[in-house]
């Protein structure tokens, strides 16, 4: 008995022990932890760097062994953060990583195994053993915990109270820059390109426009096309997004603050559907994507002379292109290809289709999700109770109302104008189903999307004017479209009907409209016509030799994003292409919300300030 108590003491006094050590070495351990966490952090960007010289370069066998063995510098400060979190930050460890970061954390385990046990000690699965041992593996686990890494450093950045419009523009503009080198890989190009024309492709990716001063299918490789294509795909769906999912599904260590900043950003309702929110909003457009794949894949003509993989390429980047509203075609000739005219024309059909998907606005998309979702929860109770639960009065609420009914209007209008224009001049020659089929894809291209199937040269004036004009508009807020969006403009209408009737307020569908909304639409409308009316002056200055018309639509086409042109492009000087660069990058960004975040807010006195009228006619 008297042994047995002396071992529960020595138990109880050991355990003590261990609580004060741990109490006494937890700030030492912690500030370890956070040190590591900065290391990897650098040496994530290493490793990408890395990986990017690796695979984009020509070497020999010495500048590959070096290569190499950076990267294997970087395997073991991987490993070293994740034994020590395991080992000695074992608690906060198990409370903020999930599921993925721990097979993650996993993968970089793996990849010690060659360096410790010899393949005769894998002689009954020699396969795996060759799996986990092979370079190709090793790339794959150092550029996924790379992401991870990086994505949770940003997420940690934007928790420290960063302006989000700051922030915003400056990892676009990191995004655009790491995508000018990329782009300048000997692998990536057929021959050489100038960074000036890599950065404004580039550029024009990113802001998901399409303006190019080069011929993409002549230019890019596959490698090229790929990098390209995840451009397009990060300046789309956005980088706080992209950033703020690896966070959140990967190490689930995003900020109140930062959670609250996408929140916004993506239109969830609580905190608590952020998650799925952001789960939905790339399912949805991953999804979308590869059945636009799939159906442009059967839609281009046997006459492209293009094998299977190919073909399937060429389908895959098409479809990401028309979804993100970017306007880039790795189809030689672009939209305008003889082959895809003189064929069945379904590809214009399912290209206007992915490109009105990307231009609704992932505001509707989500309010779509929770309608369906409230309808099928109330045909649920229905079936398994008998009862008829009380529906939801306002499943689809204004912005949505709103945005579909003015862009049906919109594109119907649009689209009738633009066959009775064209009939008899670009349209001449074509079959009546070609001229319908035509005149929809062409009037859905200026809401941001930039392809080309017939040359705008050709169009009336009166065409092109009502092409700019659409430009203008763009599609939904929040959406991959550019312009000054659907929502500003059938909230100026909404306006202007008010004022005629002398009405007080601003409403639709039996809703009033905020006068912040309305002061903010009547502020983009101005600055969009201030900036288009800039830009055009300083490009007419700097190319005094080309047509007004043709730098006039050059410059809405840049400042809305959308990548249409005259075919002035390739004929600009630097100072011109730069210019269009930052006309891209404000349009993308929005010039007011760089406004905000550079001035921030100040304190309103507007309030305590007598009010007066000023003569408006």
């Amino acid at each position: 008995m008297k042994l047995l108590k002396q071992i529960q003491y020595n138990l109880r006094l050991s355990q003590y022990r261990i609580g004060q050590y741990r109490q006494e070495w937890q700030p030492i351990i912690k500030s370890v932890s956070q040190a590591l966490s900065v290391v990897t952090f650098i040496m994530s960007v290493l490793c990408l760097v890395g990986i990017m010289v690796y695979i984009g370069f020509d070497h020999d066998a010495t500048e590959t062994l070096r290569i190499r063995y950076m990267l294997r510098v970087v395997q073991g400060m991987y490993a070293f953060n994740v034994i020590f979190n395991l080992l000695l930050n074992f608690r906060d460890t198990i409370r903020d990583a999930r599921v993925l970061r721990w097979i993650v954390d996993t993968s970089i385990l793996l990849t010690l195994v060659p360096l410790i046990f010899p393949p005769q000690s894998f002689w009954w699965a020699p396969k795996i053993y060759g799996l986990i041992s092979s370079f190709r593996f090793l790339f794959i686990v150092l550029m996924a915990y790379a992401v991870v890494a990086l994505s949770s450093g940003l997420s940690r950045l934007t928790g420290k109270r960063t302006n989000p419009s700051i922030l915003l523009s400056g990892s676009f503009l990191f995004f655009i820059l790491l995508g000018s080198v990329l782009l300048m890989l000997p692998k990536c190009t057929v021959g050489s390109i100038s960074y000036l024309d890599s950065l404004f492709v580039s550029t024009s990716a990113v802001c998901i426009t399409g303006l190019t001063p080069v011929d993409v299918s002549e230019v890019f490789t596959p490698l090229g096309l790929l990098i390209l294509a995840l451009l397009i795909q990060i300046g789309g769906i956005g980088v706080i997004t992209f950033t703020s999912f690896f966070a959140l599904f990967f190490s689930g260590t995003n900020s109140i603050y930062n959670q609250l900043l996408v929140r916004d950003m993506v239109y969830s309702k609580s905190m608590n559907s952020l998650l799925p929110t952001l789960l939905y909003i790339l399912g949805f457009t991953l999804t979308v994507e590869a059945l636009g794949a799939v159906a442009v894949y059967f839609t281009l003509p046997d006459t492209l002379g293009l094998d299977a993989d190919e073909k399937m390429i060429m389908a895959a980047f098409h479809s990401l292109s028309a979804f993100c509203n970017a306007g880039f075609s790795s189809i030689p000739g672009g939209m305008s290809n003889a082959a895809l005219m003189q064929g069945n024309q379904l590809i214009y059909l399912i290209s206007s289709i992915l490109i009105f998907a990307g231009a609704i606005g992932y505001p509707i998309l989500v309010n779509f999700k929770d309608a369906i979702a409230n309808h099928l929860h109330c045909m649920w109770i229905r079936i398994h109770t008998g009862v008829r639960p009380m529906r939801q009065v306002h499943s689809y609420n204004l912005n949505t109302r709103l945005v579909l009914y003015t862009t049906v209007m919109l594109t119907a209008v649009s689209w009738l104008i633009f066959l009775c224009l064209e009939f008899n001049n670009s349209l001449a020659g074509m079959t009546w189903w070609e001229k319908i089929n035509q005149s929809l894809f062409n009037v859905m291209v200026p809401r941001s999307a930039g392809f080309a199937s017939v040359n705008p040269n050709g169009f009336l004036p009166v065409t092109l004017l009502i092409i700019m004009v659409l430009m203008w508009i763009g599609g939904g807020s929040q959406s991959l479209a550019g312009g000054i969006k659907i929502n500003t403009f059938a909230t100026m209408l909404l306006n202007l009907k008010a004022i005629a009737r002398g009405e007080s307020g601003v409403t639709a569908f039996h809703r009033r409209i905020s006068s912040d909304s309305v002061r903010r639409a009547q502020a983009v409308i101005a600055i969009s016509i201030l900036s288009v009316i800039i830009f055009t002056v300083l490009l007419l200055l700097l190319e005094p030799e080309l047509s007004t018309k043709a730098v006039f639509f050059e410059t809405v086409s840049a400042v809305f994003t959308v990548g249409s042109s005259l075919g002035i492009t390739s004929q600009l000087g630097i100072c011109s292409k730069l210019l269009l660069c930052l006309a891209m990058f404000l349009g993308r960004v929005g010039l007011i919300s760089i406004l905000v975040g550079l001035w921030g807010s100040s304190r309103d006195t507007s309030v305590h300030l007598p009010t007066e009228n000023i003569i408006i006619n």
